[in-house]
């Protein structure tokens, strides 16, 4: 497992989304409702596009362009048109520090999630 820094905590809004680059992967590190935090890819499984410019919902995140839905802690969509999930990376605090490591998909991340 190879934990890199994204961000600090305070980088993310409260309910909020933060578009950040991890060894070269889009990544976007979520606030839910409930204030946990989650790393997720950032590239819609419908469409190519970024998820961090979606909302956020409970624990689930809205594509903006066509309004796939995605949960936050499994990646697996919640809302059509997307049917593919999206992987969910593991993802640590230390400190201020927000770490993730791209190479790890979290435990409740679908195994599918790295399927094209």
């Amino acid at each position: 497992m190879s934990l890199v820094r994204a961000c600090s905590v305070g980088d993310v809004g409260e309910l909020g989304v933060l578009a950040v680059q991890v060894d070269g992967e889009p990544v976007a590190i979520v606030r839910d409702e409930r204030g946990d935090l989650h790393a997720i890819s950032d590239i819609c499984s419908h469409q190519d596009v970024a998820l961090s410019e979606g909302e956020v919902d409970d624990c689930q995140i809205e594509c903006w362009l066509h309004g796939s839905r995605f949960d936050l802690v499994s990646g697996e969509p919640t809302g059509l048109p997307a049917v593919r999930p999206i992987p969910v990376y593991h993802l640590s605090v230390e400190g201020d520090d927000v770490l993730v490591d791209v190479d790890a998909l979290a435990p409740a991340a679908s195994l599918t999630s790295k399927e094209s």
